[in-house]
């Protein structure tokens, strides 16, 4: 098992970062890798499930752990056949203004190092203005 952690810093403010993360039907805006979300729920929260759509018809089921308003973090879990990566991520207020946001993914190193790049580039987006 791998843990790699991964942090970027942009100016859309900590509430709207948060936002962009609770609305699955947003994430393929700011997550280029994510072509669509199938889900059962609106918002994400504990339990929630649904399918991540990306790139050449990939489909993932994914369940999501945990998630805390107060502290803006949230986990989940996505699933390649039997093997798991369990994502955690968290939004706060960045150095001078903005937000830091941050993603800890946790996984077989081929899988984790393998999506760090694409994950880096979703983290850039998100707390990017539109």
């Amino acid at each position: 098992m791998t843990t790699l952690t991964l942090h970027a810093t942009g100016p859309v403010d900590p509430a709207e970062a948060w936002d962009r993360y609770l609305y699955p039907a947003r994430w393929s805006s700011w997550a280029p890798q994510i072509t669509g979300v199938e889900t059962d729920a609106a918002r994400i929260a504990p339990g929630v499930t649904g399918r991540v759509r990306g790139p050449v018809g990939v489909s993932l089921p994914f369940v999501v752990d945990e998630v805390d308003d107060g502290g803006r973090r949230w986990r989940w879990t996505v699933q390649l056949g039997p093997i798991r990566l369990r994502l955690l991520h968290w939004v706060s207020p960045g150095p001078d203004g903005g937000t830091t946001t941050g993603l800890r993914i946790q996984g077989p190193a081929p899988l984790v190092l393998g999506y760090a790049p694409a994950a880096l580039l979703a983290l850039n987006g998100l707390v990017r203005r539109s």
